[in-house]
Formats: structure tokens, sequence, C-alpha cells
């Protein structure tokens, strides 16, 4: 074999070697930190892509993942009490409300079924461009996109940046679903007297 010939060989198998190596480097790069505002960001990004809100629920501010648990504890204590003291046709038609968040196995489960419910993921796929900009201040920070869309970020007490877009509404949901236990309880106290429970 000629110099020739075989350069032109070395050429061809250093390509074949080289090109997809440095393709899954280029789309398999590891994402920045989750400790800062980007590597949050992204990560969430990647989790709406993937059409799976579980993923990014560490992404989530605490006070928004304490909604979530606080949700799902106050539903499954309302159905315990429907379920004890409730009379048909009403224990059926109140258990059936409280199905789904019970059912679920902890706050995880409850964002995402709040997600889907509510259409979330078409609210974040408007744009969830790449990250032009990061404006940090204390323990808050905006990721803006190349689109120019800002999502807000605060630094939770371990570090990880949690988006706080859903927060006001999972605590409205949370402090909705403690005042329907209150409701729950006081009927539930009512029936029992009623049947001669209490």
């Amino acid at each position: 074999m000629d110099k020739r010939a075989l350069r032109t060989w070395l050429a061809i198998l250093a390509a074949v070697v080289l090109v997809p190596s440095l393709l899954y480097a280029l789309l398999h790069r590891p994402f920045p930190p989750d400790t800062t505002p980007r590597g949050a960001y992204m990560r969430v990004a990647r989790s709406v892509g993937e059409d799976d809100p579980r993923a990014f629920f560490a992404y989530l501010e605490t006070e928004a993942q304490w909604a979530c648990f606080t949700i799902h504890d106050m539903r499954a204590k309302a159905s315990k009490r429907v379920e004890s003291s409730y009379p048909e046709p009403q224990r059926t038609e109140m258990l059936a409300q409280y199905k789904e968040m019970t059912d679920a196995a902890e706050g995880s489960f409850v964002f995402a079924l709040v997600y889907r419910e509510r259409g979330w993921a078409k609210r974040l796929r408007r744009d969830l461009s790449g990250v032009a900009s990061v404006d940090t201040e204390g323990d808050r920070a905006s990721v803006v996109t190349a689109q120019g869309t800002r999502y807000p970020f605060r630094r939770r007490d371990n570090g990880i940046w949690g988006l706080t877009i859903f927060t006001a509404e999972l605590l409205a949901d949370a402090e909705k679903a403690t005042r329907d236990l209150e409701v729950v309880s006081a009927a539930a106290d009512d029936y029992d007297r009623a049947s001669g429970k209490k």
C-alpha cells in the first residue's frame, strides 16, 4: 500500500472514530451545577421538553414543594374523615373528588397532577430557549432567555436554585386544602353525632 492510500485510509478511520465522539461530547456535555441558576434552569427546560414534571420538582423553590406535600396530606386526612363518617351518596362523591390527590405517592406526584391539570407545560414551552443572561441579587435570580423571557429563581437552603413561578398558586391550593379539611371535619363531627358515634 502506498503512502497516499495509507493516509486516506487513516483519515477515514479517524473520521469514523472522532466525528461520533465529538458529536456525542457536544450533545451530552454536562449541565452547569444545579447550585447555579443557569444549571437549575437547564434541568427544568430538559424536564419540560421530556414532559416529565416530576423530574424538575427538585428545582421548585422550597415553599412550592412544601405546598405540594401539604395538599397531599390535607386531602388524605379529609378522605379518611369522609370515609369514616359521611353517609352515602356524599361519601362516594367526596372520595371521588379527592381520589387523584390521595392516590399520589407524595409531593412530586401532586405537582405533576396540578401541572398537567392547569396546562403549565404550555406556559413554559412558549419560551425555554437558551440562556442569554442571569441576573443574580442575593438569594434571588432571574434567568433571561434568548427570546427575552425571565424565569425567577430563589436559592434554597441546600444551595439548589428553585423556580418560583408556581409558588403562589400552589400555596393557595394548600391553604384551600387546609380550609376544606376543616369543613369536612366539622361536617364529619355532625354526621357522627347524628348517627350516635359521638
